[in-house]
């Protein structure tokens, strides 16, 4: 299949391999008028590449991932994915709605990460490619069965990927219930603007005042802490290297950053969250949300042993994620804005990537 767009550039299709269950994966390449390309595959609806200019027009992948399907079938942190139902992690792998407890799959210690044992990163999506007024857009559609992982209700998700003109990847989440249940979809790319080495001079600023605090096991306190006077105060960009090895409890349990900030934004605004600028090639990214929440990780737990695109082995540090969120842990922590999705409800977030010119 090859949509043509005469404004922003052809669509295009391949095969990208098959899962195990023998269902075909395919590849969709999205291109807009300034030559800049996503990658995207129906499975786990990964961002397999992502190409932005540096400061003189030169394009690099900015994102971490595989050239093949083989490697995200075998080992995979999230690289690239559409994550849920629910992203991040849900203390103990339980919560109880309307009076009755659900469990759920433990696949992160004594918690349940990223929607489970098989999130919506590891399943195959409906697709469907479109020309839209502003790019390029691949639409992705999934049936998250009741009782899946552990949550209850059929929840019906659609991603829409769009590639716009003014070089940014759009990605608009909706989902619908026909029982109360929980969600919170996000957005998993590892990013690394300069395309190789570690991110740490990568300069960072994030629009919060507050972050949650976790306890050892990563799971919020419930507090929402200000973050003057402490390393995470990056109100003012700096290298996101500058204070990661400062002597703080919260940077020991989680080897670096792995914390959610709270956007100053009004919930439900689309508004900007986060802001990277690497030195070297002049590559900025902006993350705007509708979101409150931002998670934002430094790759600490890479470790050399994923070998990936172009036989780069990824270290410790090889990159940053910003992931637009509810709260981790939402769903026990009255305090925190409500994840619940309840029927007649629709649940929305839209994420932006954007690569502006300095």
């Amino acid at each position: 299949m090859a949509l043509s767009n005469p404004r922003n550039g052809p669509v295009s299709r391949a095969v990208f391999g098959r899962i195990p269950d023998g269902r075909t994966a395919e590849l969709y390449t999205l291109r807009n008028c300034r030559g800049m390309e996503a990658r995207i595959t129906n499975y786990g609806g990964i961002v397999v590449s992502l190409t932005a200019p540096d400061r003189a027009g030169g394009f690099a992948d900015v994102v971490l991932g595989y050239e093949h399907l083989d490697g995200y079938l075998k080992a995979s942190p999230y690289f690239g994915a559409l994550v849920g139902r629910y992203g991040n992690r849900i203390g103990g792998a339980t919560f109880t709605l309307d009076g009755r407890t659900h469990a759920l799959a433990k696949n992160n210690g004594p918690n349940s990460l990223h929607g489970g044992l098989k999130g919506f990163d590891k399943v195959l999506w409906e697709a469907e490619a479109a020309e839209t007024a502003t790019g390029p857009a691949l639409r992705l559609r999934y049936l998250s069965r009741d009782g899946e992982e552990g949550f209850p209700g059929n929840l019906s998700v659609e991603a829409v990927y769009t590639l716009t003109d003014g070089n940014e990847l759009r990605l608009d989440f909706t989902a619908t219930t026909d029982a109360p249940t929980i969600c919170n979809l996000t957005q998993h790319s590892y990013f690394n603007l300069a395309g190789a080495g570690d991110v740490l001079k990568h300069e960072i600023q994030i629009h919060a005042s507050r972050f949650t605090p976790v306890d050892a096991a990563l799971i919020p306190t419930g507090e929402l802490r200000p973050v003057d006077g402490t390393p995470f105060d990056f109100r003012k960009p700096a290298p996101i290297g500058a204070r990661l090895r400062d002597d703080d409890p919260q940077l020991e349990f989680a080897r670096g950053y792995d914390h959610n900030w709270v956007v100053d934004k009004p919930p439900g605004q689309l508004g900007p969250c986060a802001r990277v600028f690497e030195p070297g090639s002049g590559r900025i990214l902006e993350v705007w949300s509708t979101e409150s929440g931002v998670q934002f990780y430094t790759g600490n737990f890479l470790d050399g042993s994923i070998v990936g695109k172009g036989g780069r082995a990824y270290e410790q540090h090889s990159a940053f994620c910003l992931e637009p969120q509810h709260f981790p842990d939402s769903p026990n922590k009255p305090a925190f804005p409500s994840a619940e999705l309840r029927p007649g409800q629709v649940y929305r977030n839209t994420i932006l990537h954007r690569f502006p010119e300095k």
